[in-house]
Parts: structure tokens; C-alpha cells; sequence
């Protein structure tokens, strides 16, 4: 008899259809949170370092806001166009393979599904089972990995990654304003931290991966950033002064 915490582990497993759309949505929205964290935070602390004026700080910000949440979302509106395009094109293909040629198609499921180790009677029982409930299903879910009621979403996407950039871009963006000229990037790098903490735990959680090697995956990158672009406004503000 399975132990209750068997039986917690079994419903914890990602097994329904959904993982795989929630998978893209964590992708797009982990991504435009990380990158608007990111990239934000190491224009202002950049600009931050070449002049304490606020206005000149809040102007640049808010157009790396602007610019990066656009530029997210139309390349991921792009990506998955693509990605939906090609699954369309896969379907279309095999629709038509099972239109003309049912028999084969039937055979090369039954194929499939011996050679994921039924033995060929059990596999052909299903096949044709399968076939008659639903071929093109069967053959897309099995042979192309697609679920033809679960394609990809471009726009559902698109506008995932504009709403986490812009929400991880306020994040730098209203801390470096927030203090004084003298606090500003420390302040700011400490939010920055916090913030890129909180996104790995989160995509790790959901992902089922470790949490440890994404939240210092994204702890570094960002501190490298910050980093370079803060010594790049040092030495630029250093010569224009």
C-alpha cells in the first residue's frame, strides 16, 4: 500500500496537459521579469554613476522601460509565431498521411507505441483504439510531441513577457529614485539581488528544478551587469566632466 507521502509526490507530478502551456508562460514571464531586472538596473546604475541628476536618471529608466518591454514582447510574439507555424505545418502534413494513407499510419503508430516497450499485440490494440477515437491526436501527441488543442500562443506570450519586464524594471528603477544620490546604488543593487532572488526560486519551484543553481545563476548575471555598466558610467561621466 503507497504511503501517504507517495501518493502527495504522485499528484505533485506534472502530468497534466496544462505543464507544457505553463512551461511557456513561465519561459516568457520569468524571462521578461529577469531581463527587465536586469537590463534596467544596469542603465540607471549606469547612468547613476556618470550624474546624480534625477531627471536625467528618471528619463533614461523609463525609456529602457519602455523600449525593453516592447522589444520582449515582439520577440516573443515572433518566437512562438514561429514555433506555432511550424506545429501548424506538422499537423497539416500528418491530417493529410492519415488521409491518404491510413494503413501506414496506423502501422507506424502501433510501431511507436511497441517501441516504448508494449509488446506488438497490446500495441496495435491501442493504435487502433486510439485511431478510432481520435488519429490525428494520437499521431500528434505521440509521433510530433503536439497537442493540436494546446498549440503555442503568440499573443498570450507576447504580452506575458511586456507585463513581467515592466514589472521587473520598476523594481531598479523605483529604488535608485526613491533615496539619495549617496545611497542610490546600493540601495539599488540590494533590491536588485532581492529581486533575482525571488525570480529564480519562483522558475525553479514551478520547474521543478534546484533552487540553489537558479538563484545564484541569476544573482550573478545580474551583479555582472550592473557591475560593467556601473564602471562604463564612471568612466564616461569621468571624461565628459
Amino acid at each position: 500500500m503507497a504511503e501517504p507521502t507517495d501518493l502527495v509526490a504522485e499528484h505533485d507530478e506534472p502530468h497534466d496537459q496544462s505543464f507544457g502551456e505553463r512551461l511557456n508562460w513561465l519561459r516568457a514571464g520569468v524571462l521578461g521579469a529577469g531581463d527587465g531586472i536586469v537590463s534596467t538596473a544596469g542603465l540607471v546604475i549606469g547612468v547613476a554613476a556618470a550624474t546624480t541628476d534625477r531627471g536625467t536618471i528618471w528619463t533614461a529608466g523609463l525609456a529602457g522601460l519602455a523600449a525593453g518591454a516592447m522589444s520582449m514582447a515582439v520577440g516573443e510574439y515572433v518566437s512562438v509565431s514561429t514555433q506555432r507555424d511550424a506545429e501548424m505545418a506538422l499537423l497539416a502534413k500528418e491530417r493529410r498521411e492519415l488521409q491518404e494513407e491510413p494503413e501506414a499510419e496506423l502501422q507506424e503508430l502501433a510501431e511507436l507505441y511497441e517501441a516504448k516497450g508494449l509488446s506488438p499485440e497490446l500495441a496495435h490494440d491501442v493504435a487502433v483504439q486510439l485511431t478510432a477515437h481520435d488519429a490525428l491526436a494520437a499521431h500528434a501527441e505521440t509521433e510530433l510531441g503536439i497537442d493540436p488543442e494546446a498549440l503555442t500562443k503568440p499573443w498570450h506570450a507576447a504580452w506575458a513577457s511586456l507585463v513581467a519586464f515592466t514589472v521587473g524594471a520598476l523594481i531598479p528603477l523605483v529604488a535608485i529614485l526613491a533615496v539619495a544620490p549617496s545611497a542610490r546604488v546600493p540601495v539599488t543593487v540590494v533590491a536588485v539581488v532581492l529581486a533575482l532572488l525571488l525570480t529564480g526560486w519562483v522558475s525553479a519551484r514551478l520547474s521543478s528544478a534546484r533552487v540553489d543553481r537558479a538563484v545564484w545563476r541569476n544573482i550573478a548575471g545580474g551583479l555582472l551587469a550592473m557591475g560593467v555598466t556601473y564602471l562604463i558610467g564612471l568612466l564616461v561621466g569621468t571624461q565628459v566632466g
